[in-house]
């Protein structure tokens, strides 16, 4: 994929649904007695690898035109041992929600995913969900594959070491198999799409601060789920409208969970203008957002707004080379254990396009406003990692070129369509 320094961004668009909410719509939907309508899921590969698993274990999941699923429930002790091991592909939350699932089902099961899958720390999901009782083994107790056995699990009290949608929403997951409450206690707030849905399908689910307790349910009742355009996927157009001169772009539809909304946030900060419209609830808060072209200077981005921008803090990084002064990111150790190894990629290739990027412990540090140039940029089987060097590009005098780009499939299969369609620098005999 070639790309040319770009014109002015401008339209209105609508990114893929949240990839969040569309893994939970299948496996709650799974769960619960009743069919389950989503509309605006996600079909990218990530979501894909979540409806493969359940369908092995007996769930009939109608996939429908116009991003619709349709998801048959079986209830909570109604799937079936699957006849091969569950592939997870290149999920992480995949591969970490479903195990607090299939801790609590009385068949044994095994599950794995892609390379980078296997190289994911499991360890952090095994040891709550054995504090449960739950009989889950990995290679060397932290890597996948993964072999979980029947067992009889109990509510524990637990405090997660790290700020963790994933981690939180396995044990929940398996604490609606226990025979008592169980309570996760965070040291920040992360994402919170497992308990809205939880109790929209009628769990008790109790939240008090960073206190969340689940009650187990006799049963889940089916509810449809309207999936709203993933904040994520929104991101990278966020930081293109506010880099490339004279840009506005609206976002139609995007979810703005307070749990997930620290992108918006660190942008205003460096001064982007940003305004949100047609704001309403639909399950989740959902907006229109438009961003215009601004002048951005460097902000500190740490602390307890990194759960809420994880997935975000690539892009921001392509934002922070295109700011003046400097922008410092820490806290951010996580990054390390993403698809990728998020900050040493970044550094890199935000570093072959004449960024002034030192890498830290826990973050990076960014001295903006130096030109950029055209290169060749790595995507380290990353999507992230790709969508951000390509926004980057955009900004970049003489010609870019994405290695790997197909990619992109995983969250935003239609990326570089979407990105051509404002007016980006793609190539489109690539496209």
């Amino acid at each position: 994929m070639k790309l040319h320094p770009s014109k002015p961004l401008h339209g209105t668009i609508t990114v893929p649904g949240d990839k969040s909410v569309s893994h939970r719509s299948v496996m709650l939907g799974a769960l619960a007695d009743g069919v389950t309508h989503v509309s605006g899921f996600l079909m990218g590969e990530d979501c894909l690898s979540t409806i493969d698993c359940f369908r092995k274990m007996g769930v009939t999941v109608e996939i429908g035109d116009d991003h619709t699923v349709t998801v048959h429930g079986v209830g909570l002790h109604g799937l079936h041992e699957p006849s091969e091991r569950l592939y997870t592909g290149n999920s992480g939350t995949t591969t970490r929600l479903i195990s607090g699932i299939l801790s609590g089902q009385s068949f044994p099961v095994s599950l794995t995913g892609d390379a980078s899958i296997e190289k994911r720390p499991m360890g952090r999901v095994i040891v709550p969900l054995r504090q449960m009782g739950a009989e889950i083994n990995g290679i060397d107790d932290k890597f996948c594959p993964l072999t979980i056995r029947p067992s009889k699990l109990h509510g524990i009290e637990y405090t997660l070491p790290v700020a963790s949608a994933q981690l939180k929403s396995a044990i929940l997951l398996a604490g609606l198999y226990a025979d008592t409450p169980t309570t996760v206690i965070e040291p920040a707030p992360s994402r919170d799409h497992t308990e809205r849905m939880l109790r929209a399908l009628g769990c008790r689910v109790e939240t008090e601060g960073c206190r969340i307790t689940v009650y187990p349910p006799t049963q889940l009742t089916a509810s449809d789920v309207t999936v709203p355009a993933d904040i994520s996927s929104a991101a990278f157009f966020l930081v293109a409208g506010a880099i490339v001169p004279n840009s506005v772009i609206t976002i139609r539809n995007v979810g703005v969970n307070p749990t997930r909304d620290g992108v918006i946030e660190v942008l205003q900060n460096m001064g982007a203008e940003i305004t949100m419209d047609n704001l309403r609830d639909d399950g989740e808060p959902i907006c229109d957002l438009t961003i215009r072209a601004s002048k951005l200077h460097g902000t500190e981005i740490s602390g307890d707004i990194i759960p809420r921008l994880i997935d975000e803090l690539p892009v921001l990084a392509v934002a922070a080379a295109c700011a003046e002064g400097t922008t410092v990111i820490r806290d951010a150790a996580e990054l390390k254990v993403k698809e990728s190894n998020r900050i040493a990629a970044m550094v890199t290739e935000l570093t072959r396009a004449g960024a002034d990027v030192t890498e830290t412990a826990d973050g990076m540090v960014i001295h903006g406003g130096k030109p950029l140039h055209g290169a060749v940029f790595e995507t380290y089987q990353d999507h992230r990692i790709a969508m951000s060097m390509a926004v980057c590009a955009l900004v970049c005098s003489g010609e870019s070129e994405i290695q790997g780009e197909d990619v992109v499939a995983v969250s935003y299969p239609n990326f570089f369509d979407t990105l051509s369609a404002l007016g980006g620098g793609t190539d489109a005999s690539a496209l």
